[in-house]
């Protein structure tokens, strides 16, 4: 059985399609880098759906012509309470480049992966056009290019430190995170001020913005610029003040400290507000961010009336982010792991958010009336495969902390780890008529399998979910990511030493021997990390070498804006420490420790043994290549 769509099933992205549905107007535009995949997983389609629950009529301008005389950015009329803009699920430039800065070989999240469908930068380049345009509608800017550029940080593809996006954009306010709360907020106020109600509120925010009649400066998890007489409440005590943007440019030292506030910040539960004077003498006001939501409300966000599908207009292309998790469920938000060089618990926080039993099983039955769907879920998983609800057995503790990772450099003894919940999903899914077989394809995190617990049952629910997880689980193929070998190397990474993973491989070894399955497992590692040298990557040839691993899924190391590893590669400066550190950043310097990856590639044989007989390592030239 399969469901059939009609065109007013999707949110407008024509004005015929609005005249479809009968509206002559709208109230919110929203504006994306991004294709219309009406979908959870696709940021512009959960807000747009957020809002239309609200009451709102919503409409989606997906991969708008910046090039011509700009009808894509009229062509829905003025709306009655703001544009929303959104660079897309990606930050546009991790889209586009690769670590080399060449061009990647398609556009994941463009009909038929065509890449001149978006320009660099969308937020700024759709704002700034909006605001030319539409000088008094407002533009909230949301999505994770925004979110991870809402204060000043380096920006690897240009080489330089950026401002605040708000200063380049102008928009008028920014939603950082997941935006369903804030932007929900954001539209009742709006909604609700005096040029859209006859109530005659006071105004409150800066009025050198367009949001005129709003508390625009007060609402949680979001970012405006204004000049210091307008900052909300003006600075206080238990405002933290930054660093300026002409002080980050002046000491690298500067802009390092200010991250370890922004990371901290965003990693409580109880947060302080963060300010920043921006290079015009105006002020960043980042708020505080909204609690963690509850499972209620998540799974209100799930369960919204999506179709699943593209829209109809691109009938006939593939859109390649689509395919690959059109057949998957995303059961939690949220990444204690914390590891410096992700921007998941920048972005979703590290508190873990966990849908139901019933929302869950609600999503995996709507997936089986897709006209595709064989019986095969790809994956059940999240940001990390196996942190489903859990968190914080004492959430006092929880509220007095700012580690940014739950479990570095060890497993916090506050931290709930029992595995049996996830245990209870896999197996209510699996007995779905519907479903044949259910994969985990996220990433799985292997320490806190093997962590042990004070409690017996927790231990014990660990070893179930491992067996159950290699035993039936694995769709030929387990992503785990290690990341490196070297001690040193992976303590800066904030993840675990890497004898937890050879410990891991042979548990998976056994249960695959034990089960008669001929399963491999795929580890992910990263050359150039700050702190990484080559001799670290030469003694990480020998290791995997010697664990039989000729190794597939590695990258070197992107620099993306505001995160710990990014920071450090930049500045030079640890953001915790302030001490230095070394980063490879020379095309030589990264080509030597990426060549570690490929010893087995004989066209790599007479690269790796100068480069070992230049560090003086002429002992590991018989490891990786003798008899």
């Amino acid at each position: 059985m399969s469901v059939d769509y009609r065109l007013t099933d999707f949110l407008p992205t024509t004005r015929k399609e609005m005249e479809l549905r009968g509206w002559d107007e709208v109230d919110v535009v929203l504006f994306s880098g991004d294709a219309y995949v009406d979908h959870p997983s696709f940021g512009a389609a959960v807000i747009g759906r957020i809002l239309e629950a609200e009451g709102l009529r919503v409409a989606i301008v997906p991969q708008p012509n910046w090039r011509d005389d700009l009808r894509d950015f009229r062509k829905m009329g003025r709306p009655r309470l703001f544009f929303g803009v959104t660079a897309g699920c990606m930050d546009s430039m991790v889209n586009k480049y690769t670590a080399a800065k060449r061009l990647r070989s398609e556009d994941a999240y463009t009909p038929d992966g065509r890449h001149d469908l978006r320009p660099e930068y969308p937020s700024i380049v759709y704002t700034q056009i909006l605001k030319r345009l539409y000088p008094d509608v407002p533009v909230v800017l949301g999505g994770i290019e925004a979110s991870m550029r809402r204060l000043t940080h380096y920006d690897y593809w240009q080489d330089t430190v950026r401002p605040s996006i708000l200063c380049d954009s102008g928009a008028d306010i920014l939603v950082y995170g997941m935006g369903e709360k804030p932007i929900v907020e954001i539209a009742r106020q709006l909604n609700e001020a005096p040029s859209n109600s006859p109530k005659g509120e006071k105004q409150c925010a800066p009025m050198s913005s367009p949001l005129g009649g709003i508390e625009g400066g007060r609402i949680p998890q979001t970012a405006i610029l204004c000049r210091k007489e307008e900052i909300p409440g003006g600075i206080t005590e238990t405002d933290i003040l930054l660093h300026s943007h002409a002080e980050c440019l002046r000491d690298k030292r500067a802009e390092a400290a200010n991250f370890r506030h922004i990371e901290e910040e965003s990693n409580k539960l109880h947060a302080s507000r963060l300010i920043q004077e921006a290079p015009d003498g105006r002020y960043v006001v980042v708020n505080a961010p909204y609690p963690p939501m509850t499972t209620e409300e998540l799974d209100h966000s799930f369960d919204l009336p999506y179709t699943r599908l593209p829209h109809p207009r691109y009938k006939g292309k593939r859109i390649p982010a689509y395919d690959m998790i059109k057949h998957s469920v995303n059961i939690h938000r949220g990444c204690f792991g914390g590891c410096a060089f992700c921007t998941i618990s920048a972005h979703q926080g590290k508190f873990i958010v966990s849908r139901s039993k019933e929302s869950i099983l609600r999503e995996v039955k709507a997936i089986a009336q897709l006209p595709d769907f064989k019986g095969y879920l790809s994956d059940l998983g999240g940001p990390s495969a196996n942190m489903y609800r859990m968190g914080g057995t004492d959430t006092d503790k929880c509220a007095r902390c700012k580690r940014p990772s739950c479990i570095h450099p060890k497993v916090c003894p506050n931290l709930n780890t029992d595995h049996r919940p996830l245990l209870e999903i896999y197996r209510a899914v699996d007995a779905l008529p519907e479903v044949k077989k259910s994969f985990i394809g996220s990433g799985v995190r292997y320490d806190l399998l093997l962590h042990r617990s004070a409690d017996e049952a927790i231990n014990r629910a660990a070893r179930d979910y491992t067996h159950e997880l290699i035993a039936h689980h694995v769709s030929g193929r387990l992503k785990v990511a290690p990341e490196h070998t070297s001690e040193s190397v992976l303590h800066i990474m904030r993840k675990p030493p890497f004898e937890q993973f050879e410990q891991f491989k042979r548990i998976f070894d056994r249960i695959n021997r034990d089960e008669g399955l001929r399963q491999q497992i795929i580890p992910y590692f990263i050359s150039s990390h700050p702190g990484c040298t080559a001799e670290d990557m030469a003694e990480l040839a020998v290791r995997t070498k010697r664990m039989d691993f000729h190794l597939e899924q590695v990258q070197d190391f992107t620099p993306t804006p505001m995160t710990v590893s990014t920071e450090a590669w930049h500045t030079g400066f640890h953001p915790y420490t302030l001490q230095p550190i070394f980063s490879a950043k020379s095309p030589r310097d990264k080509q030597a420790q990426r060549q570690f990856f490929f010893w087995y590639k004989p066209e790599m044989r007479r690269a790796i043994m100068d480069e070992l007989r230049r560090m003086g390592r002429r002992d590991l030239i018989d490891k990786l290549f003798g008899r």
